[in-house]
């Protein structure tokens, strides 16, 4: 009972670790030759040339 109680609350903290990671900087986004990054989107997009 008491190793269950445990596992159940390590795996809870390593969670929730995760999910309290907040605060940090932006980092820059490379895309594949020719993307650009799209930033409403967030994600890398095809460019296009009309």
């Amino acid at each position: 009972m008491i190793r269950a109680l445990l596992c159940s609350f390590a795996l809870l903290m390593t969670a929730s670790a995760g999910l309290a990671c907040t605060g940090h900087a932006s980092q820059n986004q490379s895309c594949a030759p020719g993307t650009i990054w799209d930033s409403e989107a967030q994600t890398c997009v095809k460019l296009v040339n009309s």
